[in-house]
């Protein structure tokens, strides 16, 4: 079963600035809760474009460490990018980032479809586990833009 998460965080910054802030894959350390142990292996050297391979280390869950590695499929300059799991914990990952530009800032949405393996297994992990844990991580990452852009 595919599931789907959907988050919009309104910031106080002009378009320009959210797209400075997102598109470099830097930035995406500052926005990650620390018990992730989230660490940029490779890739982040440059600014987002097409085709671009990013390799991390997580700790989705403790005592569990991993790689993750994505692809930035698709690019449009501060309109939208799209990022998927090539290898990872997923059996599927296809996270869209989408920037509005609104009159007194810009509307920052993220929707996120994810399958997990083990078939009922994964479901049941995912009911009880995984889904309360991407709340989580979506939740920290608006407060820390909050924290950053709001003020």
């Amino acid at each position: 079963m595919l599931h789907c998460l959907h988050y919009k965080t309104k910031l106080k910054i002009d378009i320009d600035t959210a797209w400075e802030f997102f598109s470099d894959p830097k930035n995406l350390n500052i926005i990650t809760p620390p018990d992730l142990s989230f660490e940029i292996i490779s890739g982040a050297e440059r600014k987002m474009y097409p085709g671009q391979i990013i390799i991390y280390k997580i700790t989705p869950f403790p005592f569990l460490r991993t790689y993750w590695i994505t692809e930035i499929t698709h690019v449009v300059p501060k309109k939208l990018f799209v990022d998927e799991q090539r290898f990872g914990p997923y059996k599927f990952w296809h996270h869209k980032h989408i920037f509005e530009e609104t009159p007194d800032g810009t509307i920052v949405e993220d929707i996120v479809h994810y399958l997990l393996p083990f078939g009922i297994v994964g479901k049941l992990a995912n009911r009880v586990l995984i889904s309360k844990r991407l709340k989580y991580i979506f939740d920290f990452r608006k407060m820390k833009l909050n924290e950053l852009f709001n003020k």
